[in-house]
This record gives C-alpha cells, structure tokens and sequence, in this order.
C-alpha cells in the first residue's frame, strides 16, 4: 500500500507539472516550439496517467506494475540526481527519497509476494 501511495504522489506531482506547464504555455512563456510544447505537455499528462494506472494496479495486487514503478522511479533517479547537484538541494531530495524508498519497497518480500496476481484472462490457447 506505501508502495502505491508513493507511485501515486509522483503521479500527482507530474500532474501538478503538467498544469503549471499548460499554464506557462496558456499565457505566452517564451517557447522555441509551439508544437513540441504541446507535445511535451501531452507527454507529461500521459506519463502522469501511466502513473495512477500503475498505482491502482500495484494496490490491487497485480504483478506486471512492479515493473513499470522500477522504471518510473529509474527516470525519476536520473532527473533527481542532476537536480540535486545543480544546486536544488529540496527539490533534489523531493525526488530522489520517494524513488530510492520505492525501490526498496518494489523489492521487499512481502511486496513481492503482495504483488503476485496475474492477469485474470483465461489462457488464449
């Protein structure tokens, strides 16, 4: 369940970057491309999406969304590392505790064996 909470707070915290984004964009921030801000801002809104899924999954018991939170939390590694040795020192470790105790957690026995549910479809053949 902390599991979940902590994939789910970064789905929230992509969801609160993606609306400061439109905003930004909404009220004529300087961009190089309209186009790739637009398609950044739909990239945000999707990955923060993925997130909520992989979340809800994971508190349900399911299997396969262990391997979507190592890899959200991997991309959040490599953005908080830079982030915290550029001299954001909060927003550095905002990032990177929740992604290391995630980490951890994906592989905790008890998660392990938590997050063992497969799918519920019957076999194609």
């Amino acid at each position: 369940m902390v599991l979940s909470l902590i994939v789910a707070a970064e789905a929230t915290a992509l969801l609160v970057a993606a609306g400061w984004y439109a905003v930004q964009l909404l009220t004529g921030a300087p961009v190089l491309s309209f186009w790739g801000a637009v398609f950044t801002l739909a990239l945000l809104l999707s990955f923060a999406a993925w997130l909520y899924a992989v979340a809800y999954f994971l508190f349900r018991g399911f299997r396969w969304p262990r391997a979507g939170a190592l890899v959200a939390q991997l991309f959040v590694l490599t953005i908080g590392f830079p982030t915290l040795t550029g001299g954001y020192i909060a927003a550095g470790f905002a990032m990177l505790v929740p992604a290391v105790v995630a980490m951890v957690l994906l592989f905790n026995k008890r998660v392990i064996s938590f997050a063992s549910r497969a799918g519920g479809a019957p076999p194609a053949l």
